[in-house]
C-alpha cells in the first residue's frame, strides 16, 4: 500500500498540523495518480463534478420570433417597406425624369436611377432563383443595364410595384430555410451555401445602403426627402425608441 506521508514531509514545515491527509483522487482517472495531499490554510480542496452540466434543449428565435411564419411575416413588411420608400421617390420627391441621370459629385459614377435599379435587381434575382426547381441556384452579378427606369420615373414606379407584387405573391407560402447555392466574384468565385430567408434580409439591407446613396445624390440637387429614406430598418426602430422623432417604416 502506498505511503506518501514521507515523501512529502518537505511540504510541511516542522511542527505544523497535517490535515486532510486522507488521498483524494478524482472519479475520472481512478488509482492512475498518486494520492495529492492538501493543506487547508494553503490549497482549496479541489470541486470535482460528479456529472457534466445538462445540455441545452431550447431552441434559439428566429430573427427574434419563436415561429418561421411571424418571422417571414415580419421580413415581408420590411422588404415591401424598404421598396415603398424607391416608389414614394420617384413619385414624389422626383420632379423630372433628368433627375434619374443626373451624375453626382460626390460619388462619382452614381445616378439615382442606377442605384434604383441596382437595389431592385436583387430582389428580383433572388426571385427567379427561389421560383426554379430545386437545387437553386442565386448569381447576384448576372444584373441587367441601361434599363429604362435607370431613367424614366414612371418605368421605376412600375418596375419596384412589379417586385413588391412578386415578393406578397411568393414569400407568404416560401421556405425560410430553402438551400440556395450563391455563386459570387469577390473578385475571386466563390460558391456559399445560404437560404432563401437569409438572402431576402440581405436584399432590403442591400436596397438600404444604396438608398442611403440616393440620398447624397438627391441632396447635392436639393430635393426635400422623406425623413426615414435611407435609414436602416434598426436605425429607425432604435431612433423611436430614444424618441428622437423619426418616423418608423
Amino acid at each position: 500500500m502506498y505511503n506518501g506521508h514521507r515523501k512529502h514531509d518537505k511540504y510541511f514545515r516542522e511542527g505544523e498540523p497535517r490535515v486532510n491527509r486522507a488521498p483524494i483522487q478524482t472519479h475520472l482517472t481512478p488509482r492512475l495518480v498518486p494520492p495529492i495531499y492538501w493543506r487547508a490554510s494553503r490549497l482549496p480542496l479541489p470541486t470535482i463534478m460528479s456529472s457534466p452540466p445538462p445540455a441545452m434543449t431550447t431552441t434559439p428565435d428566429l430573427n427574434g420570433f419563436t415561429d418561421e411564419a411571424t418571422a417571414r411575416t415580419r421580413l415581408l413588411e420590411v422588404s415591401i417597406a424598404i421598396l415603398r420608400q424607391g416608389v414614394g421617390l420617384v413619385e414624389d420627391s422626383l420632379t423630372a425624369d433628368e433627375q434619374l441621370t443626373a451624375q453626382s459629385t460626390f460619388i462619382p459614377g452614381s445616378t439615382i436611377g442606377k442605384h434604383l435599379r441596382h437595389a431592385r435587381d436583387h430582389f428580383v434575382l433572388l426571385v427567379e432563383a427561389i421560383s426554379t426547381s430545386a437545387p437553386h441556384v442565386l448569381n447576384y452579378d448576372k444584373r441587367a443595364r441601361n434599363t429604362p427606369m435607370e431613367s424614366q420615373r414612371k418605368a421605376a414606379a412600375d418596375a419596384l410595384n412589379e417586385s413588391i407584387a412578386q415578393l406578397q405573391a411568393l414569400v407568404p407560402t416560401a421556405n425560410m430555410t430553402e438551400p440556395i447555392t450563391l455563386h459570387a466574384v469577390t473578385p475571386y468565385p466563390q460558391v456559399l451555401e445560404t437560404t432563401f430567408g437569409r438572402e431576402l434580409w440581405f436584399a432590403g439591407l442591400h436596397a438600404i445602403h444604396h438608398w442611403s446613396m440616393v440620398r447624397v445624390i438627391a441632396g447635392e440637387m436639393g430635393i426635400k426627402m422623406d425623413d426615414a429614406f435611407g435609414f436602416a430598418p434598426s436605425t429607425l426602430v432604435h431612433m423611436e425608441s430614444k424618441s428622437l422623432g423619426k418616423p418608423k417604416i
